[in-house]
């Protein structure tokens, strides 16, 4: 009968209650950490120590927000760690697609020869040291432009890219747009672009993540500390909270309170303060590309 539901059978019904229950379960497990820093982050410190955040924030508290933004070079690297995120972003996804359509190309003489070359770099690496005197001898060390550049293409990525254009690109709007008289870049620009929003956004993801919480490159790199990112600069706060605290971010916050009794208090709490101010942009980015994340998956499975 059209409109009436068809009757489950009882093992169905079974099935999805349980599948239902372990579902809310692992997402339950993964979302809790998350929902148990921000809790904690607004808490009062001793009900930290006490183990009384679980559920709901104990005593609602801004002092671990008050004290990791008085520390002077947070802000600054902040406003570093964004621009180095969408510069490196935009450079890498430029570079990446044009890499990615090239080997999509089936005429393309040499493919293998350079394939193999990309491969190559995935499995076998200079070392730090070696890296280290080539960004010096070209000018990069101690400069903005070795954050952006250090890792502005991904191999994985780039292989993916070129999948997904030879997989979702049919070859004959090629051969239509060259009997037309399109030349490469014409077609490239003009058609392969946008038609490939989606991997575009994919690409983003990955990049902007990777970027944004790329500390070490600032803590080889960088001497000039008006240049560090931000998780260069949060990791240092975070081994003066936790390791050294005879530290000078802790003798400063003892000196403008009462004793190192209170800096340490309020050390407890700034840690996961710390976390939400790290993670924030990353988890409303994925918030907003998540749509694209399972195509994305999916074109990284196919045979390229």
């Amino acid at each position: 009968m059209i409109g009436k539901k068809k009757k489950l059978s009882m093992a169905n019904r079974i099935f999805h209650i349980v599948n239902t229950m372990i579902w809310i379960l692992v997402m339950f497990i993964i979302l809790y950490p998350l929902y148990l820093v921000i809790i904690a982050s607004v808490s009062d410190p001793d009900a930290i120590i006490r183990g009384e955040v679980i559920w709901h924030p104990v005593d609602f508290s801004l002092m671990g927000y008050k004290a990791v933004f008085k520390y002077g070079e947070l802000i600054h690297s902040y406003g570093n760690s964004i621009i180095y995120t969408f510069t490196s972003v935009v450079l890498s996804i430029a570079v990446t697609l044009s890499a990615a359509y090239t080997l999509s190309r089936p005429k393309f003489k040499g493919k293998g020869l350079i394939n193999f070359y990309f491969v190559f770099t995935m499995f076998f690496g200079g070392g730090l040291i070696p890296t280290f005197l080539v960004m010096r001898d070209v000018h990069l060390y101690n400069t903005p432009l070795v954050i952006i550049l250090m890792g502005c293409v991904s191999v994985w990525n780039l292989m993916v890219a070129r999948t997904y254009i030879q997989s979702s690109i049919p070859n004959e709007l090629y051969e239509a747009s060259m009997l037309d008289g399109a030349s490469h870049f014409q077609y490239f620009f003009r058609l392969v672009l946008p038609l490939s929003k989606t991997i575009i956004a994919v690409l983003a993801v990955y990049y902007g993540v990777g970027k944004w919480n790329d500390y070490f490159t600032g803590l080889v790199y960088l001497r000039d500390r008006n240049l560090l990112p931000l998780q260069t600069i949060l990791r240092e706060i975070l081994a003066t909270l936790q390791v050294d605290k005879s530290g000078d971010y802790m003798m400063s916050m003892a000196d403008n309170m009462e004793s190192m009794s209170e800096a340490m208090r309020v050390a407890n709490v700034a840690k996961y303060c710390i976390i939400v101010v790290a993670t924030g942009p990353v988890v409303i980015l994925y918030g907003f590309m998540q749509k694209y994340f399972e195509k994305g998956v999916m074109i990284g499975s196919l045979k390229g």
